[in-house]
């Protein structure tokens, strides 16, 4: 059965990202410490990783069909040039479309609805999209709104033995805390990481 989930690289202090957008030369240092080679759809992106940890990678990104993303992290990446390094659909939720977007041959999709119902618009879409497979949200806001609706199957954690000390949390301020996770139903120990993924647990009546 196809999952929506949500993946991050956390400090075992919880955070995915530092104090003024730090320390992700410490959470992502996983990507460069191993030996096997992982290519992207980005020629200037490859990965060298450990066994485990490219083993980790290439069954999450064969299990994932799209891609729901915030306008921030479109921003930041400029929308990766037209093509996720993962070579999916991406949905990017938003209160405008960017300038210049859409474009021709750039499987991205924009959902301009405020809110929730923004979110479950973007999520319907890429179940579309997904062709049967998994549907990954971007950690943070969206997430949590996904959790909040009812619609986050999973929760992905790349978990980096080093403390931050303040910054981004994986997630803030969630409407309907406390949720317990089921997990971890996997486990698999890199070199400086350890990937864990639990299965939220749904209220009795629960749906999504």
């Amino acid at each position: 059965m196809p999952e929506v989930f949500t993946a991050a690289s956390m400090s075992l202090d919880g955070y995915v990202s530092g104090p003024g957008e730090s320390g992700f030369d410490k959470l992502f240092a996983w990507y460069g410490n191993g030996d096997v080679v992982v290519e992207t759809t980005h020629p200037d992106l490859t990965f060298r990783l450990t066994e485990v940890s490219a083993a980790y990678f290439r069954r999450t990104a064969a299990r994932t069909g799209a891609i729901v993303v915030g306008r921030k992290l479109f921003d930041v990446t400029d929308g990766w040039g037209g093509e996720h390094p993962l070579g999916v659909p991406v949905v990017v939720v938003t209160h405008k479309v960017p300038d210049g977007w859409p474009r021709k041959g750039a499987p991205f999709h924009f959902v301009t609805d405020g809110g929730t119902e923004g979110v479950e618009r973007a999520v319907a879409l890429a179940r579309e999209l997904a062709g049967g497979k998994d549907v990954a949200v971007n950690a943070g806001t969206i997430a949590q709104q996904c959790l909040d609706a009812g619609l986050l199957d999973a929760v992905a954690i790349d978990l980096v033995p080093v403390l931050l000390g303040g910054g981004t949390p994986f997630f803030t301020g969630l409407a309907g805390a406390p949720y317990e996770l089921e997990g971890p139903v996997s486990v698999a120990e890199g070199r400086q990481v350890t990937h864990l993924r639990y299965r939220v647990r749904r209220a009795a009546g629960a749906t999504g």
